[in-house]
Order: structure tokens, then C-alpha cells, then sequence
């Protein structure tokens, strides 16, 4: 009779199976991240950090735990923000630009401005060092942006009835479901003004120019990085290696500087896992916002 294998042997044969199961995992992770084109884990005892401040601003936890992280590291003497960015909500842009001042404080801080850093990305950049350019980047956009929309008459084609219950005169000022009262108008319009001049004073600040110039450039208007330097808004023309090389300089380092890269991140784990782009991020804010809503903003 052919004996059969006891179970302490099938228990072995588990045991080692379980094992290769867990290192191959491991190795495949390992080399995902290995093999990532910008995986930063050679470079991460750089002496100047490089920070991307990218796409619609509606949050700013990201980018100011990434400038705290750096003005705490020893190893790391400057920071370069990379912005490229239209703008977005007056909150997180104005914590940014609080976060920026507070590392000028304590460490050297130079702005690179990619396509385009408007309105809100312009706002954040302001109390930098430095601010360099490119001659077609596009920037300014000083102003504040509310957009109001009305659907009453819409309603009353399609026989639809609305009812607004509030509590508070002004609770439901800029409401699309009824036309705006002149003293609602004269409302939003005082909260606008006092965000633009809010805006203008960081500008005025952060540039080292007089309010009276900033009240000049701050229409609203954009301007390409060649009329930006020639109206002091931004201090050199150059890429994201010149802006690394004026913070090296003025960070007082010598020899050639160690750069601290943004993480990409493994595009084999992104391709698995996916990746929330700031398109969608904006969508979704836009829709879960009321009819009415104050930005830093440039863009059609």
C-alpha cells in the first residue's frame, strides 16, 4: 500500500510557497520603484529642493507640508518653487503665499514660473527672493473673480417653481434662483474689493513696491514674463535651472548644487493604482460650490 504524504510535509510546501509568493511581491515593488525614472531616493540628501505648486489651487496642505518639510531639513540651504499654475481659491492661495513668507524668513526661496503663474499662482509667488520667468511665461492677473448666474426665467419656462427659506437678509445674496438686488450687487461687490485690495498689499509687500504702482498693474490684466520683469513684478528672466543656480548663489553654496527632484512616483504604480489630475479636482469643487464664488483666477 503506497503511503501517503503526511500533513506535516504539506505543511511545509505551504509554508515556502507562502514565502516566494511574499518576496516575488516584494521584488516587484522593489523594482517599480527602483526603475522609476524620477525616483528621488539617490538624490534625497540634496542641499537645494525643488517644490511644484501645479494646476488649479483649491487646496494648500500638499505644497506647504512639502515647504515645512524643507525649511526643518538641515541638509537643504534653499527651495525653489516651480509654479505653474492659473490660480484658483483666495484661502489656499493666500496660505501658500503666508507659507512662502514664513520660509523667506528663515531660508532661501526662489520662484520658477513655467507656462503660467496668474492671479492666484502669482499671489503665492510674491514674497519669494527671487521670481524668475520665462519671456512667454504668462502672469499677473491681479484681481479677484466672482461669476454669478441666473436660471429664474429658465424656471419659469419650464414651469418649475423655487422657494428660498433663509434666515438673514443677505443669507442668500447672489442666489441664481431670483435676480440680484442692488444692495446685494453693492455687497459682493464691497467683499471683492477688499479681496483685491488684500491682494495688492502681499504684491506691494512681497515686491518691495509702492501701493500706488501695484493699484496700477492691478486690473486684472495678464502679462507675458518679458513685460513682467520690465514692470518689477518679477526679477530675471530664466528656466527652472537658472532659478536653481540664483538659489544656490544666494544660499552662499559652494561648488555645484545636489537638487532635490519632485517624486514622479513609478509610472508602473501609477498605471496600476491611477492618478487624480487637477482637471478632475476642479470639476469636483465646482460642483459641490455654490452658484457664487470669489477666485484667484485666470483662465477662460
Amino acid at each position: 500500500m503506497e503511503n501517503k504524504p503526511s500533513r506535516k510535509i504539506w505543511w511545509i510546501v505551504l509554508v515556502i510557497v507562502l514565502l516566494f509568493s511574499c518576496m516575488g511581491g516584494a521584488l516587484f515593488f522593489g523594482f517599480a520603484l527602483l526603475f522609476s525614472p524620477s525616483s528621488n531616493w539617490k538624490d534625497s540628501w540634496g542641499n537645494i529642493a525643488v517644490v511644484e505648486l501645479k494646476g488649479a489651487i483649491f487646496e494648500s496642505e500638499k505644497v506647504n507640508e512639502k515647504l515645512e518639510k524643507y525649511l526643518k531639513s538641515e541638509q537643504v540651504k534653499a527651495i525653489v518653487l516651480r509654479i505653474d499654475s492659473p490660480g484658483g481659491a483666495v484661502g489656499p492661495s493666500q496660505e501658500i503665499y503666508n507659507e512662502v513668507k514664513r520660509v523667506a524668513q528663515k531660508k532661501t526661496i526662489v520662484v520658477s514660473m513655467g507656462s503660467v503663474a496668474a492671479s492666484g499662482g502669482y499671489y503665492a509667488a510674491a514674497p519669494a527672493h527671487k521670481i524668475l520667468a520665462n519671456p512667454g511665461t504668462i502672469t499677473g492677473s491681479i484681481g479677484v473673480l466672482m461669476e454669478h448666474v441666473e436660471v429664474n426665467d429658465l424656471l419659469k419656462w419650464a414651469k418649475v417653481s423655487a422657494e428660498i427659506l433663509k434666515a438673514g437678509e443677505m443669507k442668500d445674496a447672489g442666489s441664481a434662483l431670483r435676480t440680484m438686488k442692488p444692495e446685494e450687487r453693492a455687497y459682493l461687490q464691497d467683499l471683492l474689493s477688499n479681496m483685491h485690495a488684500q491682494f495688492k498689499k502681499a504684491v506691494a509687500e512681497g515686491r518691495h513696491l509702492d501701493i500706488e504702482t501695484v493699484n496700477k498693474l492691478a486690473d486684472g490684466r495678464v502679462y507675458t514674463g518679458e513685460q513682467a520683469l520690465q514692470l518689477k513684478l518679477v526679477d530675471q528672466l530664466g528656466g527652472l535651472e537658472d532659478a536653481i543656480e540664483v538659489a544656490r548663489v544666494l544660499a552662499k553654496i559652494p561648488g555645484e548644487a545636489k537638487v532635490i527632484r519632485p517624486d514622479k512616483g513609478s509610472p508602473l504604480l501609477k498605471a496600476l493604482f491611477g492618478e487624480e489630475d487637477s482637471e478632475t479636482k476642479l470639476l469636483q469643487w465646482m460642483a459641490s460650490i455654490k452658484t457664487y464664488r470669489a477666485l484667484y483666477f485666470w483662465g477662460n
